[in-house]
């Protein structure tokens, strides 16, 4: 019983967390709300420039960071918990990189000036076009080593494509705009981003939280996983699938942001009986609170260009990672 109340103990502050972070952040930024006139707006009794600031900025942005956040966080874990690696995360797939890649050919071809939509769609076709050439060249192999190298080939080879098209920008302002969105920002984000992108969350976490009870057989490693029935390929295929999806509509309406699914599966698994499964919805809280966090410090960080969420996220990932470095190098 004790295990179980100190799940539901963890899975009770850590929704707090959240909604702590979300009022915060339709309260904060560069004209601070106070909560009255917010819960005015929301019974439809607010003013023109209250509703507008909240229902045209803040609260999409605040949905879309608690989405993307949430599938981030929860890719990180289910891709830990798959693969046995503590440094795994949807990168290590090519996932993110591929649903880059698509989003800076939408931007390299002025495909994104066509429609809104051309820009998240390319993004999540690259993440899905990756998958396809991922079991390509994993084969039929159900080694977790396998998949990782042929990750890291996809990785590399949509890295390269971003790469070129940086080099073959017609003109500079192309260039900085790919930039700005490989770096990451929640900034002038719509609804109309939110019903693009929710759709492939949605399918995408149910995908990966589906597969926790395979993910605890697993750690028995591969052999073990198959003994107690757990059906290999089609596990991966949802994970794959899962982690496509999900994260090809994240990144698409939110660019790249790094070290969210790294670093938030560590800090959670102390406080869990460390198996996968116990870690993937607590994962999706932590991630949905800590990038909503990360984004009203964006916010109120007092410089003339707003900072890029990726930048944000960086910084606060390396020191956690570097601590939790250090305290593993003790235990070798």
């Amino acid at each position: 019983m004790a295990p179980t109340r100190r799940r539901m103990g963890l899975l009770t502050c850590l929704t707090l967390l959240t909604a702590a972070a979300a009022i915060g952040s339709l309260l904060l930024g560069p004209v601070d709300i106070p909560l009255p006139r917010i819960w005015s707006a929301m019974l439809g009794h607010g003013d023109q420039v209250t509703d507008t600031i909240l229902f045209d900025l803040r609260l999409p942005r605040t949905l879309i960071g608690l989405a993307v956040g949430a599938m981030l966080g929860v890719a990180g874990a289910a891709m830990q918990g798959y693969l046995r690696n503590p440094l795994a995360e949807p990168s290590v797939l090519g996932t993110s990189s591929a649903a880059a890649l698509g989003a800076v050919g939408a931007l390299y071809f002025g495909l994104s000036e066509l429609h809104p939509a051309m820009l998240p769609l390319l993004s999540i076709g690259g993440a899905c076009l990756s998958l396809l050439l991922l079991f390509f060249l994993a084969g039929r192999s159900e080694s977790s080593l396998t998949l990782i190298l042929a990750g890291i080939a996809v990785a590399t080879l949509a890295q390269a494509g971003i790469a070129l098209a940086l080099n073959l920008s017609p003109n500079p302002f192309a260039a900085m705009e790919i930039m700005t969105w490989l770096m990451g920002s929640l900034e002038n984000r719509s609804f109309d981003h939110l019903w693009i992108a929710l759709p492939c969350i949605v399918i995408g976490m149910a995908l990966l939280l589906w597969d926790g009870r395979a993910l605890d057989a697993l750690t028995l490693g591969e052999d073990g996983a198959q003994a107690l029935g757990v059906d290999l390929r089609r596990t991966r295929l949802r994970l794959m699938l899962g982690t496509a999806i999900g994260v090809g509509g994240a990144v698409a309406v939110s660019g790249s942001i790094g070290f969210i699914g790294l670093i938030v599966p560590h800090l959670l698994r102390p406080l869990t009986d460390r198996s996968p499964s116990a870690i993937l919805l607590p994962a999706a809280l932590g991630g949905a609170a800590l990038l909503t966090f990360a984004d009203i410090a964006v916010r109120l960080i007092n410089i003339m260009n707003e900072l890029k969420l990726g930048v944000v996220t960086a910084f606060l990932g390396i020191p956690i990672f570097l601590l939790h470095l250090m305290r593993e190098r003790r235990l070798w």
